[in-house]
């Protein structure tokens, strides 16, 4: 109820405050997102204030049915002369009571104040306070006294007596729908797989479609992608195959990442693989035949009563989608096991066209994969390391949507993953503000949710010049924010949107970094570098934003629900470097000359080659 109140409250303000010019959300990679008019739907969910709402409710239920006993039992008090005297009224009028006998009974009531009355009887007892109402008054008037008061009570708190009996239902009886994560393992090539930035103009050099200006253009992308000297690259790319992929390279390439971090998340959470009830890999650009999942139960002898699940083509939010996808089968199955496999084939699917919209998945995708295992079991609850709070998804259905991200082929035929950055934007900023106006109020306190709803109807021009874009504080509900790592300028969009301070977009920006965007597993891999850091304490809470095509978003809050949070995983050979500087690359320094005008005139074939032979 009280949650519900603030959510209408902020929406009145919110309608109030679009009189006076406010515009709605903004968000684009260098615009805010939290701002002006935000409108947030009635919510209900299992947070503390709903949780407080639902204990209002049973109290007012419990004083809603306790009212007829009360009266019932008052009625048992001594009843004061005015009573009997309205009694004696009553009797007054009745044919069976004859005339004299009344008249002598007033008589008495009249000339002692103190008296009672006892009409079945006839008896009056003088100077006692004590007094005796008749048993066939007495019993008619309570029963009807206390009929009118049941069914008054009944009609009052039956919403309430629902309400309570659904959510503890929901809350005990279903808790097969809650979600834990045991662990969870990334994946980190051998050395040999590192591709520096030298290495990325090599590659680029081979392809024999591209002009100076396509150069210029990769090397302008390669040093504002915010990526490092120490990314990874697939074998069939690092020894010029790319050109002609074939399908023992791509499987050889999915089974070291999945077979990889499956075996030590095993040996990490000392759950057996006959032990795991739910299987879902993720692949959107591989999908082989038998399955990815296929291949898993196969390896390691999984029971055959396995539910297990392959997607593909889900894009970039693959992973948080199979988290979903694994909360709603607890619902159905208490005391399972699942887990997840994130992983994506860049071997087979290099761009070797000239269509700069498609040109960008070889500047920033890098070779990497996770996996996770969940539980909803409580015996298992004391050794997870985050609790799955809420988790939204969002799918529009537009046209525009669904083209603004997509694989497909060029004019000359070459296959890649077209980006088209404009509509991206514009369908990113629908995505997220629709996604939160049903995260924020299950996440963020009510008393924030009214503050906003105050600052946002604030009538006085001169306020509303002063700041003329009204934010909600994020960080009143949330403590650490794993976001995706796809650009720089995705990272800094989502840093100015949510007036974050850099220390919240430090893990994203070392990942991208250190790793590269490794598509729907890049989450995992900021989560890895919180909890190296030993950011991660008990009761905080930590919220995850993916995109992917579709258009997609999907985000989620975990609760961290242990306190010894500080496994250095794959950033263990690594994490005292960071974090640092990671705007400028050795790429810039050596091949700087290529964003000078003077060389738009010279052929390429000659003189890139040349330039870059010094080095």
């Amino acid at each position: 109820m009280v949650h519900r109140l603030g959510s209408f409250v902020y929406e009145l303000f919110s309608v109030w405050g679009s009189r006076y010019g406010y515009k709605g959300v903004q968000f684009v990679l260098d615009e805010p997102l939290i701002c002006n008019s935000f409108m947030l739907p009635c919510n209900l969910s299992t947070t503390p204030t709903s949780l407080l709402s639902s204990s209002l409710i049973m109290v007012l239920t419990l004083i809603a049915a306790a009212l007829p006993v009360v009266r019932c039992f008052a009625l048992r008090q001594p009843e004061s002369t005015s009573r009997c005297s309205v009694f004696l009224s009553h009797q007054q009028s009745s044919s069976t009571r004859s005339s004299g006998e009344d008249l002598q009974r007033l008589s008495i009531l009249s000339g002692q104040g103190q008296s009672s009355y006892l009409p079945s009887r006839g008896i009056v007892h003088h100077g006692e306070h004590k007094e005796h109402v008749s048993d066939e008054f007495s019993t008619l008037d309570r029963k009807k006294i206390l009929m009118e008061l049941l069914i008054a009570a009944t009609i009052v708190s039956a919403p309430f007596i629902l309400f309570s009996v659904y959510y503890l239902l929901s809350k005990y009886v279903h808790s097969g729908g809650r979600c834990y994560l045991l662990s969870y393992q990334c994946y980190k090539p051998p050395d040999e797989q590192k591709m520096s930035t030298a290495n990325s103009l090599q590659i680029a050099l081979r392809n024999s479609n591209l002009v100076l200006e396509d150069y210029r253009f990769l090397q302008k992308e390669m040093v504002s992608s915010g990526i490092g000297d120490e990314t990874y690259c697939p074998r069939n790319i690092m020894e010029g195959r790319e050109a002609s992929p074939s399908l023992q390279e791509s499987l050889k390439e999915m089974d070291d990442i999945v077979f990889d971090t499956l075996d030590r998340l095993f040996a990490a959470s000392g759950i057996s693989p006959s032990q795991v009830d739910i299987l879902i890999t993720t692949a959107s650009l591989f999908a082989p035949c038998p399955s990815i999942s296929c291949r898993i139960v196969n390896r390691y002898k999984m029971k055959e009563g396995i539910k297990s699940y392959s997607l593909s083509g889900m894009g970039c939010s693959s992973s948080l989608v199979a988290v979903d996808l694994v909360r709603q089968q607890f619902k159905l199955q208490p005391n399972a096991l699942a887990v997840v496999v994130s992983a994506e084939t860049l071997g087979a699917n290099f761009y070797r066209g000239r269509d700069r919209s498609m040109m960008l998945q070889n500047v920033t995708y890098r070779t990497g994969g996770a996996s996770i295992l969940l539980t909803n079991s409580p015996a298992l609850k004391h050794r997870a390391m985050l609790e799955l709070t809420a988790l939204v998804r969002t799918h529009p259905s537009s046209d525009e949507s669904y083209e603004c991200a997509i694989e497909m082929e060029d004019e000359q035929g070459y296959r890649g993953f077209r980006v088209l950055l404009p509509k991206v934007a514009r369908v990113a900023r629908q995505c997220l503000v629709e996604n939160f106006k049903v995260l924020l109020p299950s996440v963020l306190p009510v008393w924030e949710i009214i503050r906003f709803a105050v600052q946002l109807s604030t009538p006085l021009r001169l306020l509303r010049r002063r700041s003329r874009r009204k934010r909600i504080n994020m960080k009143t509900g949330i403590d650490h924010f794993c976001l995706q790592p796809n650009t720089r300028a995705l990272v800094d969009g989502f840093r100015t949107s949510l007036e974050l301070e850099e220390d919240d977009m430090e893990p994203s920006r070392m990942t991208l970094h250190r790793f590269g965007f490794t598509s729907c597993s890049s989450l995992w891999y900021v989560l890895g570098y919180m909890e190296a850091k030993k950011r991660l304490r008990k009761g905080e809470k930590v919220l995850m934003v993916s995109m992917g095509a579709g258009y997609m978003c999907i985000t989620c809050v975990w609760k961290v629900v242990r306190d010894d949070l500080g496994d250095s995983n794959v950033w263990g050979d690594c994490i005292h470097e960071y974090p640092q500087q990671a705007s400028v690359n050795d790429f810039a320094f050596k091949f700087g000359w290529i964003q000078e005008d003077c060389v738009n005139f010279i052929r390429y074939d000659d003189y890139v080659r040349a330039q870059y032979s010094r080095y």
